[in-house]
């Protein structure tokens, strides 16, 4: 049992209050980790900017989700892999995509499989990554900026990962279908 709470618009920190407000009107309800950064404004105003800033990178949207749940994967994340196959599915990546993601498996395509192996590799290594990895990367049609944006994107979920870690953060109604537990944990 967490000591966090799951704010409302009512119960949050007043600083939170026209953030969650915010957040209800663009999703139709307050996602249950926009309630548990609540407790802290600056850190949910940090979560949304960085979300807002990883949507203007140069990464595709289906880029960007491989980004997300591979570090989500990797972080063993239950909340961020079940929001973020929900986010996928409307972003119209493809399933047998998403389904690698989840599975921690290669990815068919060689782009996207050079992505997901770069965030791994990131994830595990606290940021550090060989020449080799770098090339690989790059090697694989991404430029060097787009090296930064998987850095941003990393950044974007550790903290939602590490929060969810902490508050034990119970997935949504809308998200529970596609819940997920790490193998690891099995």
């Amino acid at each position: 049992m967490s000591i966090f709470p799951i704010h409302t618009v009512e119960s949050a920190p007043e600083a939170a209050r026209p953030i969650l407000e915010g957040v209800q009107q663009k999703f139709g309800f307050v996602p249950n980790l926009m309630g548990a950064f609540a407790e802290a404004p600056a850190t949910l105003e940090a979560y949304l900017t960085l979300s807002e800033q990883f949507d203007k990178s140069s990464l595709t949207a289906t880029e960007r989700q491989a980004v997300i749940l591979a570090a989500s994967v990797e972080n063993e994340c239950h909340y961020c892999v079940a929001a973020h196959t929900v986010v996928a599915s409307m972003q119209q990546v493809p399933n047998d995509v998403v389904a690698a993601l989840r599975e921690g498996h290669a990815i068919p395509d060689a782009r996207l499989e050079a992505l997901r192996q770069f965030t791994v590799t990131l994830v595990e290594n606290r940021g550090w990554a060989t020449e080799e990895k770098i090339q690989a990367f790059l090697a694989a049609g991404f430029n060097r900026s787009q090296v930064l944006e998987v850095v941003l994107g990393v950044t974007f979920k550790t903290l939602s990962n590490y929060t969810n870690h902490l508050v034990d953060t119970p997935v949504d109604t809308a998200f529970a279908p596609h819940a997920w537990q790490s193998a690891k944990a099995s």
